[in-house]
């Protein structure tokens, strides 16, 4: 069944643009606001809520572009242990430098980036060399003294004040970073103290995607949000700040409602005023749940969601990159909302096809058999499985090809001698082991086929239609299939299970 678009992005920009301005006005024309989830490819929330602009956020900056800038954080620790932003398959620091050229090309003012809780990481002390090297303004934040509990040293020159202070002129600034941890809330906090003492007063909030606060607590949206910080064991929950200010019900998440006391405090000392905000829910800036068209079709896409990120977390458990509580944590909730991994369409065909694999004398494979399974647009199912030629998924995205493209499949797309030609420049020239192809040498393969036959060239004309498919494989992706995939934008979840017994593989 094809996906239904289930937001409103316009109704959206319209209400969250609003918000902001009046946010501003009541912060005295300066607000620091603090990016909650990801500034741009906001993948996760376009997966929940079919029909969402991935830059959307973007979209609204541009909007309020002659008011603002933007800040962006970064943890020296994430530096330092090279954390991954999984949708991009790219270091957070990689991921600063593509966001400084995206704000550039967006037309966005970058102000500057921020280390926080800098230590002199001999990594963050080369990421801040390369950025100045290139004319890019950096600032140190370090750990705040006192911090949660004594208020007094915090705000104070020991606490913020030790803080590189950054100087900015418009009345919308944006902190942002790459993830969760960047130390967001830290740097508003600490710009305010700087501001402060420069006679400048100024505003804090939060732009809000996830948790919904006004979607009920255990609807599957909100659990997605907890699926995706299941690492960071984040917990939804019944904002009781809300509840007893208001008398009415509100979505947040443990991390806010713990810290509100603490944060409402920073506030008030810094200000020297009494907080205006009276619950974690009133910081927040969130239209998100006023611009779903289709509750129903909400609920079955983030359930969608659930499941994703539960295969996501079994595999990178078996990689090493988390642990086996995050991955109960996936699993507890997929439970709760009586989902597995076979209500998501593509795995069933997909380890149907690894089985069919196996029971095909035709394919020779040396006993190692992998299926893959994609789901097009319009709901047709298209599975594949690895062969001497191919592996599975090049087989199901040229199989999907020719359906797009309404080519019989038994005309082969890829005449023998390019497969040839290309293997052999794999194993007798470059020292490669496998000779079949990875869907990234398919799609070069296909490429150079194409500029003599018309045939190819209708199926690669197909190729921007697997934009948001969803894809699953049988076994974890080699580095080509990876990169492949991803520059589909394919949405892809395996079992997991590695390609080979070999410890290095490409």
């Amino acid at each position: 069944m094809a996906k239904k678009t289930i937001f409103d992005n316009e109704q959206y920009l319209k209400e969250q643009a609003a918000e902001i301005r009046q946010r501003i006005k009541e912060s005295g024309n300066k607000l620091y606001l603090e990016f909650g989830g990801k500034l741009l490819f906001d993948y996760h929330a376009a997966r929940v809520l079919p029909g969402y602009d991935p830059n959307i956020k973007i979209r609204l900056l541009q909007e309020l572009k002659d008011q603002a800038e933007v800040l962006i954080c970064i943890y020296a620790g994430d530096i330092e242990r090279k954390k991954l932003r999984a949708d991009f398959g790219i270091t957070y620091e990689t991921d600063i430098l593509k966001i400084i050229d995206d704000l550039k090309q967006w037309e966005i003012k970058v102000r500057g980036v921020i280390i926080t809780r800098f230590e002199k990481q001999p990594a963050a002390v080369i990421f801040k060399n390369k950025l100045e090297r290139r004319g890019i303004d950096v600032f140190t934040h370090y750990f705040t003294k006192g911090y949660p509990t004594d208020v007094n040293l915090i705000v104070s020159e020991e606490g913020y004040g030790i803080n590189d202070y950054v100087p900015t002129e418009s009345p919308l600034v944006i902190v942002t970073g790459p993830g969760p941890g960047s130390g967001k809330m830290a740097t508003c906090l600490s710009q305010m103290y700087h501001d402060n003492r420069h006679d400048i007063s100024a505003g804090y909030a939060k732009f809000e995607t996830f948790p919904v606060w006004n979607l009920p607590l255990k609807h599957p949206v909100n659990a997605a949000y907890e699926a995706a910080t299941a690492d960071l064991a984040d917990k939804n929950m019944i904002d009781p700040f809300h509840l007893d200010a208001y008398g009415t019900q509100s979505v947040n998440y443990n991390r806010d409602v713990d810290i509100f006391p603490v944060l409402k405090r920073i506030l008030e000392k810094i200000t020297g005023d009494t907080c205006c905000y009276r619950s974690p829910t009133d910081m927040g800036v969130n239209r998100v749940g006023f611009a779903i068209t289709d509750d129903e079709g909400a609920k079955e896409a983030a359930s969608q969601e659930l499941i994703r990120r539960y295969l996501r977390y079994q595999c990178e458990y078996a990689m090493g990159l988390t642990d086996k509580m995050t991955v109960q944590r996936a699993e507890l909730l997929m439970k709760e909302y009586n989902l597995n991994t076979e209500d998501r369409p593509v795995v069933k065909p997909a380890r149907e096809a690894a089985i069919d694999a196996e029971n095909d004398p035709r394919l020779g494979n040396d006993g190692i058999f992998f299926g893959a399974a994609i789901e097009l647009k319009d709901g047709t199912i298209i599975s594949g499985s690895n062969s001497p030629r191919m592996h599975g998924a090049s087989s199901v995205i040229t199989r999907a090809l020719k359906h797009l493209a309404g080519i019989p499949n038994k005309i082969h797309l890829l005449p023998q001698g390019i497969c040839d030609t290309v293997t052999t420049l794999k194993t007798d020239i470059l020292g490669g082991k496998s000779m079949s192809l990875d869907l990234q040498e398919t799609l070069i393969a296909l490429a150079i086929s194409a500029t003599n036959n018309h045939t190819v060239q209708l199926a690669m004309d197909k190729l921007k239609e697997f934009s948001g498919c969803e894809m699953h494989m049988t076994h974890m992706p080699s580095r080509g299939d990876e990169e492949g995939i991803r520059s589909l934008g394919v949405n892809l979840t395996t079992d997991p299970l590695f390609m080979s017994s070999d410890l290095y593989t490409l």
